[in-house]
């Protein structure tokens, strides 16, 4: 089938039942989203289509083809060709004995079609018999859709239609379904008369009385003409008659012979010689019962020279080609109204046809009673100048009186627009495929730089926007590094180092998602996290706590590949007030500026291995929130001199399993024991291919649970900020949100403007270890914190 049909599928599965039904639909037929109109598909496509749309509407296949029907009738009209349906015929039955005619025509552009054939009978009671005739078995319940809407459009009528037969027939190209439908028309009512009858209780009865109208209209004509021929001036019919009625009934022609009443005038004898005929007919052929050339057109003779013996059977040098019957007489009779394309056979044609294509005759089959003959009248079947050389003919060769002429030039001039239609399709088609990718490239590039920056930062940098710099009164910042490090780098290999640190840096990643913490940067071991920065919450304080704690609970599964025991990481907290911006332009970096940066930092260089070292100030912000904390007592930080510390040492009101994220059976009660921590550890560390590698695979694969605050964003109800907490504000004291700045980037911005920003450099105190030392000169620990 052409591409057109499947596009009309795939329309009304749109129209009808919405996008994602269609892409449903065609991920399980696999299928293609896409079909070019003049390109030929294989019909399987089509029927794996339909199948799957019963299976997924739970339809059965015959209301799915007779919907399909009506709506392709629509799809025809919108594509163009409402006035070539229109014209077909002035009522049902003339638009059905032309259907194949039409069919002729539109096999001129679409020259691989292979469409059904139709064949319409008129009964005495009105009804008609459609029979169709296909190659293709399951279809046919399509057709009482196509008729229905024609009728309903056209005729302005309702018709009934019921299977009386169907079955197989052996045809000369195979097998052939032949289905005869019973067509029953009801009465002709306007939209608007049959909507107001409907609402009275004599719809029904006046209806019949209609349809017997309808149906006996060439009875009551008869009649009338009879009356009329006898003088006589009784009323025929006491339905009153409306104005052309009575038109008719008065203008007479000629020896007072009603107009409907036309009857042609033949002469006695054929006032035209049998050359003359020949010659203005050059491609007829008459025929006898018996299929025995009686008389042919003289350019027919020239082309097939054997038609000018006397007596020989047609079927020996024609094959039918349309309809697909047996060459006989009662064979061509059942489909007189028919158009015939006939095809000459190769081994029955000169030498000089041998190489090129056969010629093909479209013309019209009419039964001569008198001589019990059948005239042929026929025209050369071409589609284009080309095909006209093809076969070594020439215009010349057609009669001026045929409009094949007109055709081959047209058409011609058709198929040009055609192809390049058809190339447009394909460039559309190519082009919406390059949008296609290049909007998944996009989301892609958008979740990178997403992942480099905050959302909103990053929404502003790509629409060329400047950045601005925000206040943050109060928010948590976690630093923590792995003990040991230096040592660790100094024995294993890099790749050894970048596996462990993966395998670690995942899990934390993992953790930002489960309490919604934002990721500053990493340096070398190092990992910064902030709470509160870029979107303000009152419980910063308690998700970078909660992280702190399960960073120290993902640890246990990572291996130091020296030891080959979990690594040990030390964490530090600092509860403060941070200015917050992007600096640069090639590879802008989201920053963190202030002291409370440097503070958090002093937390975790003097720190303890498996210990969360937390500020007074990170202290105060926990205190009377359901953390455990241990008083470690006043210690000596290097540049802040004496201050009073605290160790977290866990959530009293979580669940480890909470804390990390994963979700709860309903069989678990209660914290996570350590044995089934260190029963998880020991088989994580079984699992692993090589002593210290941590492949990015081995990474825990459970769902993802987001932890509950009292603020966060998916808690409908979310109670109001308790009066200890203290409110979110700028420097200046008033309220700002993450996206309220002054600018980093202003050409405008003085020397002493109050928020210019400046770089605090730590020095490394004597008492840190090495590691610390060692990233702290190679960072110059100044904590402009970059993406």
């Amino acid at each position: 089938m052409y591409g057109f049909i499947n596009t009309c599928l795939k329309s009304l599965i749109i129209d009808k039942f919405g996008e994602e039904t269609w892409e449903q639909l065609r991920n399980q037929a696999g299928v293609q989203d896409t079909f070019m109109t003049f390109e030929v598909y294989k019909d399987d496509i089509t029927m794996r289509l339909v199948e799957e749309a019963c299976k997924i509407l739970e339809l059965s296949p015959d209301v799915v083809l007779k919907q399909f029907g009506e709506y392709f009738f629509e799809f025809c009209k919108r594509s163009g060709y409402d006035h070539m349906l229109r014209t077909l015929g002035g009522n049902l039955f003339e638009f059905i004995e032309n259907l194949d005619a039409l069919h002729s025509y539109l096999s001129l552009s679409y020259q691989e079609m292979n469409a059904p054939s139709f064949r319409v009978e008129k009964n005495d009671d009105g009804t008609m018999h459609l029979h169709y005739y296909s190659d293709r078995r399951g279809l046919c319940h399509i057709v009482p859709g196509i008729i229905g809407a024609v009728a309903k459009d056209f005729f302005n009528s309702e018709i009934t239609m019921e299977i009386v037969n169907q079955m197989e027939e052996e045809e000369r190209m195979g097998k052939k379904e032949h289905v005869v439908f019973l067509v029953t028309q009801k009465p002709a009512f306007s939209h608007k008369r049959r909507s107001k009858l409907s609402a009275t209780p004599q719809y029904l009865a006046n209806a019949r009385r209609q349809s017997e109208k309808q149906l006996n209209k060439e009875d009551v004509e008869k009649a009338m003409n009879k009356i009329r021929n006898k003088n006589c001036h009784l009323s025929v019919c006491p339905v009153k008659k409306n104005h052309w009625d009575t038109v008719r009934g008065i203008v007479k022609l000629g020896k007072g012979k009603l107009l409907r009443g036309f009857e042609p005038v033949y002469p006695e004898t054929l006032c035209i010689d049998l050359k003359t005929f020949c010659n203005a007919f050059p491609f007829h052929i008459v025929f006898d019962e018996e299929v025995r050339v009686k008389q042919a057109g003289v350019n027919i003779q020239k082309i097939v020279p054997g038609l000018q013996t006397v007596s020989i059977r047609l079927d020996e040098y024609f094959t039918i080609i349309h309809p697909e019957v047996t060459f006989t007489i009662p064979s061509v009779r059942k489909f007189i109204n028919s158009q015939f394309i006939l095809r000459t056979k190769r081994n029955m044609m000169p030498e000089s046809w041998k190489s090129r294509p056969m010629l093909e005759l479209r013309g019209q089959m009419v039964w001569m009673e008198s001589l019990q003959c059948m005239l042929y009248l026929a025209s050369p079947l071409l589609r284009s100048l080309h095909e006209l050389e093809e076969r070594q003919m020439h215009i010349s060769d057609i009669a001026p009186h045929d409009v094949t002429r007109d055709l081959i030039l047209l058409n011609q001039q058709r198929l040009a627009e055609m192809e390049l239609s058809n190339q447009l399709e394909r460039k559309k088609e190519e082009l919406r495929i390059l949008s296609k990718h290049l909007e998944e490239e996009k989301k892609k590039t958008e979740a990178l730089l997403c992942a480099m920056l905050p959302k909103h930062v990053a929404n502003q940098l790509k629409e060329g926007k400047r950045v601005e710099a925000g206040e943050f009164k109060e928010c948590t910042v976690l630093f923590s590094d792995v003990v040991t490090f230096t040592d660790i780098c100094s024995v294993c290999e890099p790749i050894q180092i970048v596996f462990m640190l993966n395998s670690m840096y995942l899990k934390f990643d993992r953790l930002t998602t489960v309490h919604d913490v934002y990721k500053v940067e990493t340096i070398g071991d190092a990992y910064m996290v902030v709470g509160g920065v870029p979107i303000p919450v009152l419980s910063h304080a308690e998700r970078v706590a909660n992280f702190a704690l399960g960073m120290v609970i993902a640890a246990r599964e990572v291996t130091n590949p020296v030891t080959g025991n979990p690594i040990q990481i030390r964490v530090g907290l600092h509860t403060g007030p941070v200015l917050a911006g992007v600096v640069g332009e090639k590879m802008p970096r989201y920053c963190l500026f202030g002291d409370t940066v440097n503070t958090a930092s002093r937390m975790e260089s003097h720190g303890l291995p498996d210990k969360i070292h937390l500020s007074p100030s990170a202290y105060g912000a926990l205190k009377d929130k359901g953390f455990e904390c241990i008083d470690r007592g006043e210690i000596e930080v290097k540049g802040k001199g004496k201050m009073h510390t605290y160790f977290l040492a866990g959530n009293l009101n979580a669940t480890d399993g909470e804390i990390m994220g994963h979700p709860v059976r309903e069989s678990d009660s209660g914290r996570e024991s350590a044995q089934s921590l260190h029963d998880s550890r020991m088989d994580m560390l079984q699992r692993q291919g090589r002593r210290g590698v941590q492949s990015p695979q081995s990474q825990d694969r459970r769902p993802t649970v987001a932890m509950k605050y009292c603020d966060s964003p998916t808690q409908p109800h979310a109670k109001p900020p308790s009066k200890s907490h203290p409110s979110i504000k700028g420097l200046t004291g008033k309220t700002r949100d993450s996206q309220s700045y002054g600018s980093l980037h202003s050409d405008q911005q003085s020397r002493d403007n109050p928020y210019q920003l400046t770089q605090v450099t730590v020095e490394p105190a004597a008492s840190e270890p090495s590691s610390s030392r060692t990233r702290n000169r190679h960072t110059k620990s100044n904590f402009c914190v970059l993406l």
